[in-house]
């Protein structure tokens, strides 16, 4: 038999975190951002649950084909833009939307032939520092788009760096309304943690402006996949999220332990007391973080546990003692949903080590089997 772990895409999760955020900018289009492989999803097994969006969005031109591929008709956009001058051709093949974050992206395009002109995005640093015009180079970077035959319709555009912790966006909002007050487009602004704790600010500062459209696009991420943006300081459920990914594996061995026995390299768990431990088929190499320390919790046939010793490269430990009746081959649940609809936030187990949902939904391993159901 194949061994005992298993990776679930759930489907309907996905169509109702989609919601959900409509529901937080109702007035806004939704991108579904598929980069990396829709967060570790596939982007082929997501695709059904976020079809409701008005858009994909994500980094490169493979992604794009794929999404293509599926029969998807709608917009795409490329997130960070062309690379080459080349890549600007599939962009007109594939009815693509980019982002023009920097002069070098501007040149590609005027030395493009096309009789079709490109829909862009113009993307303006308002402080995240990574890609982007400063806000005093935009309205010339804009204008020379605006003079490109190859250049259609322009969106304004720009990324918050701090939306999901107490410095907000209200400064980075100021600063894109002050300098696009007067210039035409939709407007696409909020990831996930502006969508679902800042849109009502981020309207009023941009209505004072006048320069909120109806038409505005929003650009939830994390959110889309059941994870919440700004964990602690809210968990998925608080947000109304469900979870779209659940890990489980089952136990192959049980070991009981005397007082002064230890588990795992390292001996880094040391047992002061007789107890029950389950060899779960999970390790590092199946993506689950090797830093996770004891205690990071765990589902054992949906009763709450916790890991005990070091992460090996095929498996983990766990204390059996708060479900007795555990044997071989009873189901673990390293994050997610359980049989019994007990939800093991991925965020929580991504918090123990030190990281955040988003690694550990990208690192899944590929050796993992997955299935999607609805």
């Amino acid at each position: 038999m194949p061994r005992p772990i298993l990776a679930t895409i759930h489907t309907q999760a996905l169509r109702q975190n989609l919601q959900r955020l409509r529901l937080a900018a109702p007035d806004a289009r939704v991108w579904a951002v598929v980069k990396a492989n829709a967060y570790g999803h596939g982007i082929e097994r997501a695709f059904e649950g976020l079809r409701s969006a008005d858009g994909f969005a994500l980094l490169d031109l493979a992604e794009a084909q794929r999404v293509r591929a599926l029969g998807w008709r709608g917009p795409i956009l490329l997130l960070e833009g062309v690379f080459e001058l080349r890549d600007l051709e599939l962009c007109s093949r594939l009815d693509l939307w980019h982002t023009v974050h920097c002069d070098a992206q501007i040149d590609m395009l005027a030395a493009h032939k096309t009789t079709v002109p490109m829909r862009v995005f113009l993307k303006m640093n308002s402080g995240m520092n990574r890609l982007g015009f400063r806000p005093e180079h935009y309205r010339s970077a804009w204008s020379r788009l605006n003079a490109l035959p190859q250049v259609d319709e322009i969106t304004l555009m720009t990324h918050f760096s701090d939306a999901d912790g107490p410095k907000g966006v209200q400064a980075q909002m100021a600063t894109f309304a002050a300098i696009t007050h007067d210039l035409p487009g939709e407007r696409t602004l909020s990831n996930s943690a502006a969508t679902l704790r800042h849109t009502l600010d981020a309207q009023h500062v941009a209505a004072q402006a006048q320069t909120l459209v109806a038409s505005d696009w929003v650009r939830p991420g994390i959110a889309t996949y059941g994870s919440a943006p700004d964990y602690p300081l809210h968990t998925a459920a608080d947000w109304g999220l469900q979870p779209t990914m659940t890990l489980a594996a089952k136990i192959i061995a049980t070991q009981d332990l005397s007082v002064g026995d230890t588990v795992g390299y390292g001996s880094s768990f040391v047992a002061d007391k007789p107890m029950r431990i389950g060899v779960v088929a999970c390790g590092y190499a199946d993506g689950y973080p090797r830093i996770c320390p004891t205690g990071t919790p765990v589902l054992v046939d949906g009763t709450r546990t916790r890991t005990v010793g070091r992460v090996s490269m095929d498996m983990i430990t766990v204390d059996l003692d708060p479900v007795p009746q555990a044997q071989m081959g009873s189901v673990v649940t390293l994050w997610g949903r359980a049989a019994n609809s007990v939800v093991l936030s991925i965020d929580e187990v991504a918090a123990s080590a030190g990281t955040v949902g988003y690694e550990l939904m990208c690192g899944l391993a590929q050796r993992v089997p997955v299935e999607v159901t609805d």
